[in-house]
C-alpha cells in the first residue's frame, strides 16, 4: 500500500496492512528542532514563507517521521486573520495570541472577514500547492483550528465560555460568524490540494464545557465544518484535548471519519464506548521529547493493541523531541507488523 491508500482504507474502516503513522499539523505540531536543523530550514521564517513552509512540512516525511505532510505548523491563523494580534514565536516556541480582537460574543461584527489572498491564509495555501506539486504517494493533510477554540483566541477564554452560557443568542451569533470563516479556509485548502483536513480543538474539550454545552456548540459547529467540505477530500479528522468520558455519547455525533485522543484518554475505553468511526492516538507526547526509543515502540504498538486505527503523537510535539524518538514511531509499528505476519505464517 502507498502512505495514502493506507490512511484511506484505515480512515474508512477498511482493512490494511498495518496502522498508518502520522502526525497532522497545526495544533498537532510534527516540526522538531532536531528537523529544522537538518534541512537548514526553521521557523519563525517558516511561518510566513510558503517555500520554506512546504520544505520543512515535506522534510518530515523525507526523513522517517510520519506517513503524511501537513500544515500550518500553529493553531493561530484563523485568529490573526479575523483581527488578533500574532506574535510569531522562534526556533522553540509557536506563534501565539498577544491581544484580543473583541472583548465579549456581541462584538462579533466588527470581526474583520477571513481573506484567502493575503497573510498567513495565503502562505498555508500557497505551501499546499508547492506540495501538491511534489506528487508524494503520502497524503497532504490540511489543518484548521476549530470554531470553539478559534473563537476563544479572539477575546478573552473565562469570558467567553461564561457569555456562552448567559448571551446564547449573540454567542451563537458569533460562533456561526467563525464557523463560517472557518469553513472557507478549509475548503479553500482542499482546493489547493488537501487531501484530507484535520480540525483541531482543544478550548472545545468537554472537562470544560460539560455534555450539554459540548453538545451545543463544539459538536453543532464542527458538524457544520465538515459537512460543508467538498465530497472530493479522503476525510476528516477531529482532535479535541483532555479527558472525553463524560462526552463519548456526544463524540458519537461527530460527522468525521476519524475522531483523535489526547494521552489521558484510554484507548480501549473509547473502543467499547464510540463505534462507527476511526481512532487516532494517542502516543505520549512526554515520552517522544524525554523517553527512549524503545519506550516509545512499545506506546505506539500498546496504540495499535489498544484499538487505534492509526498511530500519531497524543498531542503537538515538543520542538526539543529527539528526531530518532519521532522515527520511532513507525519504525516500532512496522516492526510489530512484521512479527505479527511471521506468526500468521507459522499459523498456516
Amino acid at each position: 500500500m502507498t502512505e495514502k491508500e493506507r490512511l484511506y482504507h484505515a480512515m474508512h474502516g477498511e482493512d490494511t496492512d498495518r496502522p498508518p503513522c502520522i502526525c497532522p499539523g497545526g495544533m498537532m505540531n510534527m516540526i522538531t528542532t532536531d528537523l529544522m536543523d537538518k534541512v537548514n530550514v526553521s521557523w519563525p521564517e517558516a511561518h510566513v514563507n510558503p517555500q520554506m513552509m512546504a520544505d520543512l512540512a515535506a522534510a518530515n516525511y523525507e526523513n522517517g517521521c510520519f506517513e503524511n505532510v501537513g500544515v500550518p505548523f500553529c493553531m493561530t491563523i484563523e485568529a490573526e486573520a479575523m483581527g488578533a494580534t500574532v506574535t510569531m514565536g522562534s526556533k522553540i516556541y509557536e506563534p501565539h495570541v498577544t491581544e484580543y480582537a473583541i472583548e465579549s460574543v456581541t462584538e462579533w461584527q466588527k470581526l474583520p472577514t477571513v481573506d484567502l489572498n493575503t497573510g498567513r491564509q495565503k502562505v498555508v495555501l500557497d505551501a499546499i500547492r508547492i506540495l501538491k506539486q511534489k506528487n508524494f504517494d503520502a497524503p497532504i493533510i490540511g489543518n484548521i483550528t476549530g470554531p470553539i477554540s478559534t473563537a476563544s483566541s479572539l477575546m478573552e477564554p473565562t469570558v467567553f465560555y461564561k457569555e456562552l452560557r448567559r448571551k446564547k443568542e449573540e454567542a451563537h451569533a458569533y460562533m456561526q460568524f467563525v464557523t463560517d470563516e472557518i469553513l472557507k479556509f478549509a475548503k479553500a485548502q482542499i482546493e489547493a490540494g488537501a487531501d484530507v483536513i484535520a480540525i483541531s480543538d482543544p478550548s472545545g474539550t468537554g472537562e470544560i464545557l460539560g455534555p450539554k454545552l459540548f453538545e451545543e456548540y463544539a459538536v453543532k459547529y464542527i458538524n457544520q465544518i465538515i459537512d460543508g467540505l467538498p465530497s472530493e477530500k479522503m476525510g476528516t479528522i477531529v482532535h479535541i484535548c483532555g479527558h472525553m468520558n463524560k462526552v463519548y455519547k456526544q463524540m458519537e455525533q461527530m460527522h468525521s471519519e476519524v475522531l483523535s485522543f489526547d494521552s489521558c484518554v484510554p484507548m480501549r475505553s473509547v473502543k467499547e464506548n464510540i463505534e462507527g468511526h476511526a481512532l487516532m492516538g494517542n502516543v505520549s507526547t512526554w515520552t517522544l521529547e524525554f523517553g527512549s526509543i524503545t519506550k516509545v515502540k512499545q506506546l505506539a504498538v500498546n496504540c495499535w493493541n489498544s484499538g487505534s486505527n492509526i498511530i500519531s503523537p497524543a498531542c503537538g510535539l515538543g520542538t526539543k523531541s529527539p528526531i530518532e524518538n519521532i522515527q520511532a514511531i513507525k519504525q516500532g509499528i512496522e516492526e510489530e507488523a512484521k512479527n505479527r505476519c511471521k506468526n500468521q505464517m507459522r499459523l498456516c
